[in-house]
């Protein structure tokens, strides 16, 4: 049985994005950076060599949209489907960042003390910047140490957008 990854791109207020998805849910959430679906499809080639990857607008329509709305109010709850593969480390570190309150920020220490590597916070800062999934697997939630935000894969001008939005939305459901 052949997998396919099927993917596509979309808009939002933060910048252009792609998705991709196996029949198991979303592998893949990424703010595109000048033009690179081309390597993202290379990404997704190596990280699925026996899948074949497809373009399908249609299919992923209703994801798109689900993920741009979640994009613009990443507070809200959501019930997109996953298929989060990575290391034992990886899924332990973006399973534990799921659990992350929205509008609230946590240090890379205290991920790793949650999962039972106190020690490993380095290791959690790459699992952050491992992570295919953005906003779906919060690591814009994560902080430094002394609070600072820096880090984000996708840039810190939309991590610290992502944290301003999540700070609004609760505000306005109180």
């Amino acid at each position: 049985m052949t997998n396919t990854i099927r993917h596509s791109c979309g808009n939002s207020t933060l910048g252009e994005f792609a998705i991709a998805a196996s029949d198991r849910g979303l592998v893949m959430i990424e703010f595109l950076r000048h033009d690179v679906l081309a390597a993202l499809v290379e990404q997704l080639q190596e990280g699925y060599p026996e899948a074949v990857i497809i373009e399908d607008h249609d299919a992923m329509a209703e994801s798109l949209g689900r993920v741009a709305a979640l994009i613009e109010c990443p507070a809200s709850k959501h019930d997109l489907s996953l298929d989060m593969r990575g290391s034992d480390f990886e899924l332990r570190v973006w399973n534990a960042l799921r659990e992350i309150a929205a509008g609230t920020t946590v240090t890379y220490g205290d991920i790793a003390a949650q999962i039972g590597a106190p020690k490993q916070a380095r290791e959690v800062g790459e699992a952050c910047a491992a992570n295919p999934l953005a906003v779906v697997v919060p690591c814009h939630r994560v902080v430094r140490k002394n609070g600072s935000v820096s880090g984000y894969r996708w840039g810190v001008k939309r991590k610290r957008e992502l944290l301003r939005r999540e700070a609004s939305e609760l505000v306005l459901a109180a």
